[in-house]
């Protein structure tokens, strides 16, 4: 599977254009274009020969390191990032369990907490819970995941210097703004129904979400030092 280097593919026999290539696979890939390839191979997936004129061509196992690629895209909507150090190992002669072939997670499903369950964990007041809940900063239902434990136990803290969940409402509005700027950015990629797609707009929306956050905890923290100045 791995790659053969350029200088010694020089004189192979059976090198194909990249629209040969394309009409190889695009029945098993019928989203895949030229564009594609040309930014599998950016992304260091594949590392075709070039001809004196610049031509890309590609030999059997690029064909088939294509083909792997995008089949981990497709069936396992696996990042390039992933596939592309799965490759990695195959070039370097070891041999890494398939991404698909992981075994199965041994990690416990995340817990469920019942409502007095997690008013004794997070040690709140049913009250702190129900203005949470009606403020819509904690989502009502009659099991609880962790993401509503760590909520309340930090209104249980705000709740000791007067900060009431409907304070922090707009908060959670923010959020939501920010959800939709990052919908908003990745717009072209979230109108696609490929794989390839999917894949990059889950690499990107994370990315975007990190630089957000930064900026807000840049804003917050001058903000307070104006206060306590």
């Amino acid at each position: 599977m791995a790659a053969t280097p350029a200088r010694g593919r020089s004189a192979s026999t059976g090198v194909l254009s990249i629209g040969q290539v394309l009409a190889r696979l695009t029945p098993d890939f019928p989203s895949l274009t030229t564009s594609k390839l040309r930014f599998l191979e950016v992304q260091g997936i594949v590392t075709p020969e070039r001809t004196e004129s610049g031509y890309r061509k590609f030999t059997p196992a690029d064909l088939e390191r294509l083909r792997l690629a995008l089949t981990l895209q497709r069936d396992h909507y696996l990042p390039l990032v992933v596939i592309r150090e799965y490759l990695a190992e195959l070039d370097a002669g070891r041999d890494p369990v398939p991404p698909s072939a992981s075994p199965p997670s041994i990690v416990p499903a995340p817990r469920r907490y019942r409502r007095d369950e997690l008013l004794s964990v997070a040690g709140a007041s049913p009250q702190l819970l129900n203005d949470a809940v009606s403020t819509g900063v904690v989502a009502g239902g009659d099991a609880y995941g962790e993401q509503a434990l760590q909520v309340l136990r930090a209104l249980v803290a705000l709740d000791r210097h007067g900060i009431e969940p409907r304070h922090v409402r707009t908060l959670r509005q923010s959020a939501e703004r920010e959800v939709a700027l990052i919908e908003s950015a990745l717009a072209s990629l979230l109108r696609r129904t490929d794989a390839a797609s999917r894949a990059r707009a889950s690499e990107v929306a994370p990315e975007l979400a990190a630089r957000l956050d930064e900026l807000r905890s840049i804003f917050v923290r001058a903000a307070v030092e104006r206060i306590i100045r």
